[in-house]
């Protein structure tokens, strides 16, 4: 009895039952004031709270406010300058009859107001097309900013299964630590009652040990897939504890590859983001085309101006008037500038149809590959449940067995292992084919 092995497991197990008490205690505690979560409610507070979707928004504000009239074009420009001055002059005259004129401080005042008004009449339907230009870039503003929304919907979507993914991870380990501490509890009887030896026991012990560093790593990964959730939800105390309403992950096992590929090709945001971005590139060259063409601006103003002399047979005069005018012109030389830029406009809608076919390419290659994996999946889920069925029945025979003392600590230990890889695999399965789901419903996200 006064072994130091059975001294060191005394030790070991009243250490875990005083630290399970205190995360029972903890846990109570804290049950109270966990806030709990569906997907809905995390998808929510992400797209209320998360800052690059906030800073989406104000990049959309701008393109938005800058589809006016007035900066296309079509409204005319109304200035005004005013101006108030004077001259302080000292003069010495000369004339001809040899007579002299000598005046000092002759102060001249000066004061005027003019309104001027322009306006563009033609100028090659350069107005109309930048009037266009604005309203795309403003409708591309809003398809950025949705796809910032499909992309933290579809990060917050994986982050929520992958926790649910790592809950279920930690109770397999935690599963694993009980039958290890199982076991340990046999090896201990056994020895006591002579009838094994005490490398098993110590074998068990370091086994129980593994187990246990496994479980405390895996708790770890709970809590930093748990941060990153909140992360994304943009949470204010990202030390509350939540927890999530979802246990279990339930697959989609009805998707169907051409109603993907139809409704992805028609909502795609990437894809419509691509279209865009062609139009805006052809009316850029249209814009450059009407340079070719005369232009007529309109011109108009108010003049009012007074002025006081302080020598001279005029003491002052006052003037006020309108003024008007049509000014013709057009651009006949300017050095092949605009027949440059012409050509790389062209070259500039060669290139967005290019871009268009490369992201139609990439999206329709993503959705091919993901797919494939996805029924692949279905079938791999069915095959290790079943396989995780036999893992089961096969340790609960292999318990008993080794019970009995016919069945060695090794094998044993190869039928857990059985289990646990058993249940990662299906783990595996669970996660990659929740990376497709979420995957494919982000294509035709609207």
């Amino acid at each position: 009895m006064n072994c130091p092995v059975l001294k060191e497991l005394h030790l070991m197990k009243k250490n875990k039952i005083i630290i399970a008490a205190l995360v029972f205690l903890l846990s109570f505690q804290n049950a109270g004031s966990q806030e709990i979560y569906d997907l809905s409610r995390c998808v929510i507070s992400g797209l209320e709270n998360n800052f690059s979707l906030k800073i989406a928004k104000t990049q959309e504000q701008i393109s938005v406010n800058n589809y006016t009239l007035g900066n296309a074009g079509y409204l005319p420009t109304i200035s005004t300058t005013n101006r108030f001055g004077g001259t302080l002059n000292n003069t010495n005259q000369k004339f001809s009859d040899e007579s002299r004129r000598i005046t000092n401080g002759v102060h001249n005042n000066v004061a005027s107001a003019n309104v001027n008004l322009d306006f563009t009449i033609f100028n090659g339907f350069q107005v109309q097309t930048t009037y266009q230009k604005l309203n795309e870039l403003k409708k591309a503003g809003i398809l950025n900013t949705q796809l910032n929304v499909e992309d933290v919907v579809s990060r917050i979507i994986a982050e929520y299964y992958l926790h649910i993914q790592q809950l279920i991870l930690s109770k397999n380990l935690a599963y694993a630590v009980s039958l290890s501490r199982e076991r340990a509890r046999i090896d201990e009887q056994r020895y006591l009652l002579g009838s094994s030896s005490k490398l098993e026991l110590l074998q068990s012990m370091v086994y129980l040990n593994a187990d246990s560093s496994r479980y405390a790593k895996q708790t770890e990964n709970v809590l930093a897939s748990q941060v990153r959730l909140k992360k994304l939800m943009a949470l204010e105390n990202l030390e509350e504890n939540i927890m999530l309403s979802d246990t279990v992950i339930n697959i989609d096992t009805s998707l169907v590859y051409n109603t993907l590929l139809n409704i992805m090709l028609e909502q795609n945001t990437g894809l419509l983001l691509a279209q865009k971005d062609q139009v805006i590139s052809e009316l850029d060259y249209k814009i450059i085309s009407g340079r070719a063409y005369p232009y007529l601006n309109l011109s108009s103003g108010y003049t009012y101006s007074f002025n006081r002399y302080g020598v001279g047979d005029l003491k002052n005069q006052q003037v006020n008037g309108m003024n008007y005018g049509l000014t013709l012109g057009m651009d006949i030389y300017d050095g092949f500038e605009r027949r440059r830029e012409k050509l790389n406009a062209k070259i500039g809608i060669e290139t967005q149809k290019y871009q268009y076919q490369e992201i139609e390419q990439s999206v329709k290659a993503d959705l091919v590959t993901i797919y494939y994996a996805y029924e692949n999946n279905l079938k791999l889920i069915k095959l290790e449940e079943q396989n995780l069925e036999v893992a089961r029945e096969n340790l609960g025979i292999a318990l008993e067995r080794y019970k009995l003392g016919d069945l060695s600590g090794l094998d044993l230990r190869e039928v857990q292992k059985s289990l646990l890889d058993a249940e990662e695999r299906l783990f595996r399965c669970n996660i990659l084919q929740n990376w497709q789901r979420y995957r494919c419903i982000r294509f035709p996200a609207k």
